[in-house]
C-alpha cells in the first residue's frame, strides 16, 4: 500500500470515528434533554477532549459540553486560567449576535449625542429600573446614536407609558424626561410600533431589559457603567 493511499485510509477512518462520536453524543443529548431538544450543531470544543453541543432555546443558542460517549454533561462556562478568557461566553456572543443592519430602526426612538458616529440599539421598558440606571450612565457617553426600541413587557402600565413616549412631539426628550426625571409624558394616541417591537423581541429571544445590540452584532443584557459601554462601542466600531 502506497504512503498516499495509507494516508487516505487513515483519514477516512478518522472521519468515520468522528461521525460515530458525534452520533453517540447526539443520541445521548436527546436521551438527556428529550427528543424535542433542538440540536443545531455538534463539534469538537477544542479542549479537554469535549464536544460542544449547540442547543436552540426560546432565549437563544445555548452550549453544553459532552464527553465522546455522552455519559457526562457540563453546563456552564469554560474559563482559561492563563488569561481569564471565558471561552463559552465568547462563543455565545458570536452565536447569538444580531446583524445591526437587520434591525428596523424606524421602530425605535432615536437619540443623538455629539457626532453620533457610534450606534447602539437599546431594548427598554419604561418601568425597568435597570434601564433608568443605564440611561443615567448614557448621559456620560458622547458621540453615540441610541436607538431605543420600546419593549413594554414589565408592568401593566408599560404599554401606556411607551405609547405616550412614542406619540410625543419630541420622542427622545419624552423618553429622557421619563427615565431621568421621572416625568411621564402626557397621554396621547397614535399608531405605535409596540406590537412590532414585541414581535421583534420574541424573534431574537429578548425577554429582559435593558438588552443592548452593538454595531458588530454583539448582544449584551443588563446595566453597565459608562466607561465599559464606551469601550464596547469603540471595539464594535473597530471590528
Amino acid at each position: 500500500m502506497t504512503k498516499k493511499l495509507l494516508a487516505l485510509v487513515v483519514l477516512a477512518g478518522a472521519c468515520f470515528a468522528a461521525r460515530a462520536d458525534e452520533a453517540a453524543v447526539r443520541q445521548g443529548v436527546k436521551a438527556f434533554l428529550g427528543e424535542e431538544a433542538r440540536i443545531e450543531g455538534i463539534s469538537r470544543a477544542g479542549f479537554l477532549g469535549l464536544y460542544e453541543v449547540l442547543v436552540a432555546t426560546p432565549e437563544g443558542m445555548r452550549i453544553l459540553y459532552a464527553d465522546e460517549q455522552a455519559r457526562y454533561f457540563i453546563f456552564g462556562s469554560v474559563i482559561e486560567a492563563k488569561d481569564q478568557t471565558n471561552h463559552t461566553e465568547a462563543r455565545l456572543r458570536k452565536l447569538n449576535a444580531i446583524r445591526f443592519a437587520d434591525l428596523p430602526l424606524a421602530q425605535a426612538v432615536k437619540i443623538v449625542r455629539g457626532k453620533g458616529t457610534r450606534p447602539l440599539a437599546y431594548f427598554a421598558d419604561p418601568r425597568c429600573q435597570y434601564c433608568k440606571r443605564f440611561d443615567q450612565e448614557l448621559t456620560q457617553v458622547d458621540d453615540v446614536t441610541i436607538y431605543v426600541f420600546l419593549l413594554p413587557i414589565i408592568a401593566a402600565d408599560s404599554s401606556a407609558l411607551a405609547g405616550a413616549v412614542w406619540c410625543s412631539a419630541d420622542r427622545g426628550k419624552a423618553w429622557l424626561d421619563l427615565m431621568l426625571k421621572n416625568v411621564a409624558p402626557a397621554a396621547a394616541g397614535c399608531d405605535t410600533p409596540l406590537d412590532k417591537n414585541i414581535a421583534l423581541g420574541r424573534k431574537y429571544g429578548i425577554k429582559g431589559t435593558p438588552t443592548l445590540i452593538f454595531a458588530d452584532g454583539q448582544r449584551l443584557s443588563g446595566w453597565m457603567p459608562a466607561t465599559r459601554l464606551s469601550q464596547l462601542l469603540d471595539e464594535a466600531g473597530a471590528r
